[in-house]
């Protein structure tokens, strides 16, 4: 088992949302609001509606989830690649094929849908909460007053398996998306290294992190818009019977392109979000490694 790739990714996926969230933000609004024309009317709605602050909110349920379950992604993917190794090559040190690679971002990535997904329902909620800086007299108070008020909420008036609503988007979003996650950085890491020298130079994983981030993100998008809608109906009138009803009432509404609503924001945050996870994410466990 290595501990040192679960640690690592708690400690690089917790940085990745501080650099990442307001444009995460954002993204979900557009996603799940029709109200919004265009990332920059909701950039300015928010601001004006808000302030900053907006661009912030439900920030401390993945800051305190993202470490989890970025572990979980992490440590699974190099503890699933080990056993591959070992299955089929004898060693766990032999050279991943393309296939081992894919197949462990695969199982990272649903398996840290069991983790994750309360939290993330709990996030989005808290994102598509709008509510001015100052009540005036005549308004009532926000549905959801914090992360845990919100989760109590939620499983008092629609039941505790509403808060895995979203969960097969999710697994399908976080599946594949992860699988070509780890496929791309691991194949670009290796045509940009020389032949000579056996770990990438920093510029080649900064490089390949954030376009891994931006590949992975492609993938995932049209499944991460049916999960964000999911995920909020419930706060007003239920619109959604389930996962496929969805799917068919997003497309007959607004045609295929709602499939890729914020996939320009996801892939402009995707870079320096995932740039930061894996240089930290090396570093962390290039350290660990090398301890006792």
């Amino acid at each position: 088992m290595h501990f040192a790739d679960f640690v690592a990714g708690s400690v690089g996926g917790a940085l990745g949302v501080a650099v990442g969230y307001p444009l995460d933000t954002v993204k979900v609004r557009i996603q799940t609001q029709q109200k919004f024309t265009g990332v920059w009317h909701c950039f300015r709605s928010t601001c004006k509606t808000e302030g900053v602050y907006g661009f912030f909110k439900g920030m401390s349920v993945p800051l305190t989830t993202v470490s989890i379950t970025s572990s979980v992604v992490f440590g699974t993917y190099r503890n699933c690649l080990q056993c591959l190794l070992q299955l089929h090559s004898g060693s766990p040190e032999a050279m991943p094929t393309k296939l081992d690679i894919f197949l462990s971002g695969l199982a990272g990535g649903v398996t840290q849908v069991l983790v994750m997904s309360p939290m993330d329902t709990v996030k989005v909620r808290l994102q598509c909460q709008m509510e001015p800086r100052q009540l005036s007299a005549n308004q009532t108070l926000p549905k959801y007053r914090g992360p845990i008020h919100c989760m109590l909420t939620i499983g008092q008036e629609e039941g505790v398996l509403s808060l895995y609503r979203g969960a097969p988007a999710l697994a399908l979003r976080d599946g594949p998306s992860f699988a070509t996650y780890f496929l791309t950085y691991s194949t670009l890491c290796e045509w940009l290294t020389p032949a000579d020298q056996k770990q990438p130079a920093w510029p080649v994983v900064m490089l390949a992190g954030g376009l891994a981030g931006i590949f992975g993100w492609t993938v995932g998008t049209p499944m991460d818009v049916i999960k964000a809608r999911l995920q909020v109906d419930g706060m007003g009138k239920r619109r959604y019977n389930s996962f496929l009803h969805c799917i068919a009432e997003s497309v007959r509404q607004e045609g295929p392109g709602v499939f890729f609503k914020g996939l320009g924001l996801n892939c402009m945050r995707a870079f320096p979000v995932n740039m930061v996870v894996f240089i930290v994410y090396e570093q962390v466990a290039s350290l660990l490694r090398t301890l006792p």
